[in-house]
């Protein structure tokens, strides 16, 4: 066995109660199209989780019923963490979560502030209290002086930077993120990868990122869930065995170089079953 991973059985990651438990989850459309065949994972408290595949291996389908945007056609989401007592993925649980999706799907005709006061607004949380709660989570996302521009005034990266605030602003114990940095040039991905570690060690939710970049999943993640396609299914749950904090002198290093080639290398196996 590689010592750069240790490989662990798909839904045996974590000896104690799991935040997320996903149990032999299948989804099928309404087309016939098989996404996700029997599909065990959970997901611990204060992990970074990457999902990694290729396009159209059921990831963000995934995503969604965890968050619980879809529903499975067969199997189970449970949060057993958040009560003691396993709970669907509509119950008490899965509120307890923010999602930041491919594109910032901000409002145009409100500002940052607004934007991310939205989540506190619709929870009834008092206006004074929700400006300094938006306005703090702002700043922690490197937009302080920013409070009142528009997204048509801000940079992509700029809007991302917003979405994640306002997925943040609730404290979330889970972020649930499907690509959210694709779009954007490498320089500014690095940067936002690097922003969101930093608020990761800082607030210590649960992260489920979702990629087909190997460079970018290495790089963010404690755990690599790798997944083939047609239908989707989890093939490899990788432990990445890198220190944080990660920076510029970690993506230059051989240690990283040695990662990325067997998470590359077991993706390809996975792809060709």
């Amino acid at each position: 066995m590689d010592t750069a991973y240790l490989s662990t059985p798909p839904g045996n990651e974590s000896a104690s109660t799991p935040l997320v438990a996903v149990r032999h989850v299948s989804k099928r459309f309404a087309n016939g199209t098989l996404a996700v065949r029997d599909v065990d994972l959970e997901l611990g408290a204060g992990q970074f989780i990457s999902l990694l595949g290729p396009s159209g291996c059921g990831k963000s389908t995934l995503l969604r019923m965890i968050a619980g945007l879809g529903a499975p056609t067969a199997g189970t989401i449970t949060w057993p963490g958040e009560t003691g007592e396993a709970q669907g993925s509509t119950g008490h649980g899965a509120r307890d979560l923010g999602f930041v999706f491919q594109d910032p799907t901000l409002m145009p005709w409100a500002n940052a502030l607004t934007n991310v006061m939205l989540p506190l607004k619709l929870r009834g949380v008092a206006r004074a209290e929700a400006e300094a709660r938006a306005a703090e989570m702002l700043a922690l996302v490197g937009l302080k002086g920013f409070e009142k521009s528009y997204p048509r005034e801000l940079s992509g990266g700029m809007k991302m930077r917003v979405s994640i605030a306002r997925a943040l602003v609730m404290r979330p114990k889970i972020l649930l993120m499907d690509e959210p940095f694709a779009a954007l040039d490498e320089i500014t991905r690095h940067r936002l990868n690097d922003d969101l570690l930093a608020l990761w060690e800082r607030e210590r939710f649960t992260a489920v990122f979702v990629t087909h970049s190997v460079f970018e999943s290495v790089y963010l993640s404690q755990r690599i869930v790798v997944m083939a396609a047609r239908p989707g299914r989890v093939m490899a749950d990788l432990s990445v065995d890198a220190a944080y904090p990660r920076d510029e002198l970690f993506r230059t290093s051989g240690e990283y170089a040695h990662l990325c080639r067997v998470a590359s290398n077991t993706l390809k196996e996975a792809i060709g079953r």
